[in-house]
């Protein structure tokens, strides 16, 4: 089979078009057969290794010392299972799926082995394979961020970086569990972030939020590039700042001291993908309250110009890598 392969940490072109050994399967497991996959943003991280100096040696340690441990990038995908362990109850040849592979990556190719008890799920009815793909990681993380936040009926959000993967996300969620949205993003991106229901929008390209009057329940920055010390004083009492794509040991830190001394809290971390959160947006996604969002699609063998694109921060929602049309059956 045809896969993207990464034998070392580098910049987009370490990534190679190769021809590799079909995945066999176990008992317990399916073959699914890759139609679209996505460029993340942690992806991108991951490739080229670029983490703050403290995060260096556990990084390497997590994901393979002097090259990558997993020679085949990718965590999201939607395909077709081909073939089932005799011992899977669950799924059956022909199925449509979408998932998440987990630490093990490899979506970036034309097939994957999967247990039957991993993220995988059957696609959404109502979305195409390359809508799929694009779900996991970002909306389960703005899920995650936002129950964390305890978000309630009325309340008043603020989304920065609103037309991110996971912003894009979550001004959805946000509305889905009616509260009045307050997306943050540039000027380009307005009209995206109105159309996902955000009742008002900043463009921080014209405008500091920390100049902003208003005061908010809930400010949510899903890209790391706001200041809480700014937003501090946007947040009324009890309310809470929640901090996603955090990789300073200082912020950990100023997290700590705060949640010591003050009602507004600041929440961080990574969120724990889980087969129940998919299972969750699945259902939004085929009532019609939740939609994916995609910037650009590429085929396969332009995986280096989709890093690089991803690369330089400004990606609209996501970034597809198309692998159906690039192969035989």
């Amino acid at each position: 089979m045809k896969a993207i392969i990464c034998t070392k940490y580098g910049p987009p072109e370490v990534l190679q078009l190769k021809e590799v050994e079909k995945p066999t399967i176990n008992d317990d497991e399916v073959l699914i057969k890759i139609y679209s996959a996505t460029v993340t943003a942690g992806d991108v991280k991951i490739r080229s290794s670029d983490f703050p100096f403290m995060y260096w040696l556990p990084s390497r340690l997590i994901f393979g010392l002097t090259k990558p441990r997993n020679k085949i990038p990718g965590s999201e995908f939607a395909g077709e299972i081909v073939s089932i362990g005799k011992n899977v109850k669950k799924f059956s040849k022909g199925d449509q799926v979408f998932g998440f592979s987990g630490m093990g990556f490899g979506s970036n190719a034309e097939y994957i082995s999967l247990p039957e008890e991993g993220i995988i799920l059957k696609k959404p009815i109502n979305m195409s394979f390359e809508q799929a793909a694009a779900v996991p990681v970002g909306a389960i993380t703005a899920l995650h961020f936002l129950r964390k936040g305890i978000i309630q009926n009325g309340q008043k959000v603020l989304i920065y970086g609103a037309s991110g993967s996971v912003g894009t996300y979550a001004v959805q969620l946000a509305k889905y569990f009616s509260t009045e949205v307050t997306a943050v993003c540039s000027t380009s991106n307005i009209e995206l972030v109105k159309a996902l229901g955000a009742n008002k929008v900043i463009d921080y390209t014209k405008n500091d939020i920390a100049q902003c009057n208003e005061t908010y329940d809930i400010i949510f920055d899903t890209v790391g590039k706001s200041s809480f010390l700014d937003c501090k004083r946007l947040l009324n009492k009890d309310g809470v700042y929640l901090l996603g794509a955090v990789w300073k040991l200082s912020v950990y830190a100023r997290a700590f001291l705060n949640n010591m001394t003050s009602n507004k809290k600041i929440i961080y971390g990574v969120a724990n993908v889980s087969r129940e959160d998919l299972t969750y947006l699945k259902a939004l996604i085929e009532a019609e309250k939740l939609k994916a969002v995609i910037d650009r699609q590429y085929p396969i063998d332009q995986i280096s110009e989709a890093h690089r694109y991803v690369e330089k921060g400004h990606k609209k929602g996501n970034v597809v890598i198309n692998i159906k049309s690039n192969t035989s059956s």
